[in-house]
């Protein structure tokens, strides 16, 4: 398995593209994805060249196919709000309890600039992924919705 770290669009391994990407991270994220549309805003705003946006992703590929994916996006912000938030992360069903997801977690934890957040479901069993990698809640999330 190779991990690569990807900041710049055209950077992106010829053996995937960003629709890939998406569709991958939509796919394996069941129960709990999000929209195809949003997670290629998220990849847009990953390689966006305007102040305060950008951020990169980490790929795990195993013979030229896509195995898992983090996304990770600058916030432009510090201190109360983290530098980077972790907005996806998923690896392939087949190959879940094999330390890849922490293995892509933690090189992205490792590339990041200064602090980072994510946001999980209650019920999602990746939460206690996180927990043991050191993620700890500190804040809960409330939304106002229009």
């Amino acid at each position: 398995m190779n991990i690569h770290v990807v900041q710049q669009h055209d950077s992106i391994p010829s053996w995937t593209s960003t629709d890939d990407i998406a569709r991958f991270l939509h796919e394996t994220m069941r129960p709990y994805e999000d929209t195809v549309e949003d997670i290629h805003r998220a990849l847009d705003y990953a390689f966006g060249t305007q102040i305060g946006k950008g951020g990169f992703l980490v790929l795990g590929e195993s013979n030229e196919r896509l195995v898992g994916a983090v996304v990770m996006l600058n916030t432009g912000m510090q201190g109360y709000i983290p530098e980077t938030v972790l907005v996806f992360v998923s690896i392939l069903p087949e190959m879940r309890g094999t330390g890849l997801g922490t293995e892509l977690i933690q090189r992205a934890l490792d590339e990041a600039h200064g602090n980072v957040k994510l946001h999980v479901e209650h019920d999602n069993p990746a939460k206690r992924l996180y927990e043991r990698i050191g993620f700890t809640s500190k804040y809960a999330e409330m939304r106002y919705e229009k």
